[in-house]
């Protein structure tokens, strides 16, 4: 069983209205829902109020004296997005990014980030109860980025 991890993605500011037509009104308020995505053998959600756009690999300019996990920049309609190599970032080396890798384009707390991926899997529901913390395994840990995990069905 793998663990969808929800990316903390609490967007919107109080009072703001980012209702999703008709088949968000059906959803529970006690739900979210998720974009999952896979990298490597592993699935992650990001909320999917977060996602602005979901993109293919496309050529990006890399810059220098930059974390390995940072690919570069992608051009974005005029905007300039950092694109976060997740393989990387989570200690599984850099990704060769082919035609085949996404680019999930995510707003949080005012930033825009691409976060390259190896493929869109779903959107899911997730009962926030269903959401279990990280448990912190030493003091160096950062689990800011991931506020939780929840069982997932088997792919």
């Amino acid at each position: 069983m793998t663990a969808a991890v929800a990316v903390n993605s609490e967007i919107s500011p109080p009072g703001s209205n980012n209702q999703r037509d008709d088949e968000n009104a059906r959803t529970p308020a006690a739900t979210s829902e998720y974009i999952s995505f896979a990298v490597g053998d592993e699935q992650y959600g990001v909320n999917i109020m977060a996602v602005r756009e979901i993109k293919d690999w496309s050529v990006i300019t890399q810059l220098p004296n930059q974390p390995d996990y940072m690919r570069g920049v992608l051009n974005l309609r005029g905007a300039i997005v950092p694109i976060i190599d997740l393989r990387c970032r989570f200690g599984n080396g850099p990704t060769d990014a082919t035609p085949m890798h996404v680019i999930i384009v995510i707003q949080i707390d005012g930033e825009t980030v691409g976060l390259l991926a190896d493929r869109v899997l779903d959107i899911i529901t997730v009962d926030p109860s269903q959401i279990q913390p990280i448990p912190k395994v030493s003091h160096d840990a950062r689990t800011d980025f991931c506020p939780g995990s929840s069982p997932s069905k088997k792919r």
